[in-house]
């Protein structure tokens, strides 16, 4: 990660101010009072996680305030999912009150008010998740906001030790790998967030939860030309319609969701230079589809270009291209595709 800001630089007169300003731009804005701004001590990094930009923080004991002028004017997109590396960090949010220890996880919503406090020795991670690729699999976010998500539970454990590793990973993975890496926090962090509703008497998450059953059963089966529904429905433990009702929500169903998986499967295949000795069939073939005809079809109308096509420019190009050619296509909608 990149360093942005060290107090070592800066004289200490200007230290605090100098910090304040930095994690204003690089977090979110804020107010905050230091315990001693005299010997004040703080640093950040950055990087970016495929569309996930991560922040590394660490300072001296402080309180912040993230008023409701702040949050008035805070991007709306953005949800916060944080990581405690180390010392502690007391918060507050939407009237609940969350202390995180060193392996401990919660989520903010920078539209909302918020406080903390931050012990000697915090060190903070951020990630900021784009709030529709979150809420795609959890549902709204409100309810989830300032919970302990701790290590007592398997799934948390095993998403606060892959997130742990990811700063010092960001900026030195391919596109590709940032993609699918970036897919799987975001699947972890759901799958703990759901866990953590679950148990709470305030808020129901078994609409979010099967959701998550649905996609990981789909995930799992994918190489299976033979997938149907009702194979995917058993799996996750509820009927075929129930399934497609939760996934109306997302404007889906268990087949167009399986078909949107596959697709997208197939292309990051063809991006991966590691792959490029697999022909376009065998890799259709191996991720479920039957038919190259209905593949070549499905996959024009989903990135606007025959697979074949999209490999043989990726090649010529220095991956620029398949980039480029993905942000200007937009995420995948399985909605699209009937």
């Amino acid at each position: 990660m990149k360093t942005v800001f060290s107090t070592e630089d800066v004289h200490p007169r200007d230290r605090f101010e100098y910090w304040h300003s930095v994690a204003c731009e690089k977090v979110t804005a804020h107010t905050s009072i230091p315990e001693y701004r005299t010997g004040f001590q703080a640093s950040l990094q950055s990087a970016d996680l495929a569309d996930i930009p991560l922040v590394v923080f660490e300072n001296s004991p402080m309180a912040i305030a993230h008023t409701a002028h702040h949050a008035a004017h805070a991007n709306a997109d953005e949800l916060f999912v944080c990581r405690q590396v180390a010392g502690r960090l007391a918060l507050e949010q939407d009237s609940r009150e969350v202390v995180l220890q060193a392996g401990d996880i919660t989520l903010l919503d920078p539209r909302l008010p918020y406080t903390g406090r931050f012990s000697k020795g915090s060190k903070l991670l951020v990630l900021k998740i784009a709030r529709s690729m979150l809420e795609a699999r959890v549902g709204k976010a409100r309810e989830m906001v300032a919970r302990p998500i701790t290590l007592l539970e398997g799934e948390n454990s095993l998403t606060s030790a892959y997130l742990a590793m990811l700063p010092m990973h960001a900026g030195r993975l391919s596109p590709a790998t940032e993609e699918i890496v970036m897919n799987q926090v975001l699947d972890l962090v759901a799958v703990s967030l759901a866990t953590t509703m679950q148990a709470s008497p305030r808020f129901s998450s078994v609409r979010s939860l099967v959701r998550l059953q649905v996609r990981a059963a789909i995930d799992a089966r994918l190489a299976d030309p033979a997938l149907d529904a009702s194979t995917v429905a058993a799996a996750a433990g509820v009927s075929v319609r129930y399934a497609n009702a939760v996934l109306a929500e997302e404007n889906t169903t268990i087949m167009r969701l399986v078909q949107a998986r596959r697709l997208e499967r197939c292309r990051r295949a063809l991006e991966a230079p590691e792959q490029n000795h697999r022909t376009v069939s065998e890799i259709a073939y191996s991720w479920g589809f039957s038919d190259m005809t209905h593949f070549g079809r499905k996959f024009k109308a989903a990135y606007g270009i025959l697979p074949s096509e999209y490999r043989r420019l990726e090649r010529k190009s220095d991956g620029s291209f398949v980039t480029d050619l993905a942000i200007s296509a937009g995420p995948f909608l399985p909605a699209e595709f009937p």
